[in-house]
């Protein structure tokens, strides 16, 4: 039997939720708010570190997005979501671990930067620093308190971009030899990197893959992929996709060159607006990454 602890809008979550899918596998789903829930005893028991997903089989609790993909893949083999060859199943595995050690960082410190902080500067100081102290993880309770401080001022914030950059020059190379990131065939690849894509076009940074056509292609097949409507889109409600007003954040953020293009060394930092008003939902104490 299969429990699945997870938020609708979780990254980690939307991963597992579409291995899932691929699988034709059902679980029993426990749906974590993210406004505290997360940090109760009863939940800590099964995921010590208070993050979604956690995923439960036959009473065993397994953690840690990345790991349960490759789990999902190992129990539930068919079809199969690990390419045969040595080669691209290592560029499965990097793009995990890109994604495990930079990417997802990122993309919490993009998010809370520009999508949360507006309601998280609705209350006083001590109360959204009491709430982001509760997490387990340390280290994020210090770039959460930065990005919701200073924005996308936050000394982390051009670093995140710029493992976003990482990210798409990654998969842009992939996809030179191939409709999918790695081999012939949707793989966990694809499962790892789609939230994070969905992500970006929810925090309208769509434009940071202009220049790379084969993932604006990509993209538009993936969006298509019935596991990906049946995990993502479909469990969207209408209030999700009422697409919330939110204040407009203008900052100057280059989304067109690379970081070591001449345009980009011409302008520090580069020129362009940015609008935030993605499809995610927040409330002052929501912690969706």
């Amino acid at each position: 039997m299969l429990k699945l602890y997870h938020n609708i809008n979780s990254v980690c979550a939307q991963k597992v939720r579409i291995a899932l899918e691929e699988k034709g596998q059902e679980a029993e789903e426990h749906l974590l708010t993210l406004r505290g829930d997360q940090n109760e005893p009863a939940y800590l028991k099964l995921n010590p570190n208070g993050v979604v997903p956690t995923l439960v089989h036959d009473g065993a609790p397994i953690v840690e997005s990345s790991l349960i993909l490759y789990y999902i893949d190992e129990v539930f083999p068919e079809p199969p979501l690990m390419p045969k060859a040595p080669l691209p199943r290592l560029r499965v595995r990097m793009y995990n671990k890109l994604i495990d050690e930079y990417v997802h960082n990122a993309c919490t410190i993009m998010t809370f930067a520009t999508a949360f902080r507006p309601n998280f500067l609705k209350v006083p100081r001590e109360v959204w620093l009491a709430e982001i102290n509760k997490a387990p993880l340390k280290r994020r309770v210090e770039y959460k308190r930065s990005v919701i401080e200073h924005g996308l001022d936050s000394e982390f914030a051009g670093d995140a971009l710029a493992q976003h950059r990482k990210l798409l020059a990654w998969m842009a190379d992939s996809l030179k030899s191939g409709k999918y990131l790695a081999g012939d065939s949707f793989s966990n690849a694809e499962c790892a990197v789609i939230p994070y894509i969905l992500r970006l076009e929810l925090l309208q940074l769509d434009g940071l893959w202009a220049d790379y056509p084969a993932i604006a292609d990509w993209w538009a097949r993936m969006r298509a992929r019935p596991s990906v409507k049946a995990a993502i889109f479909d469990r969207k409600t209408e209030k999700d996709r009422a697409r919330p007003r939110l204040r407009r954040v203008r900052r100057r953020v280059h989304l067109g060159a690379s970081p070591n293009s001449p345009a980009s060394q011409r302008t520090k930092p580069p020129s362009a607006r940015i609008a935030i008003s993605p499809n995610i939902r927040s409330n002052s104490t929501t912690h969706v990454d």
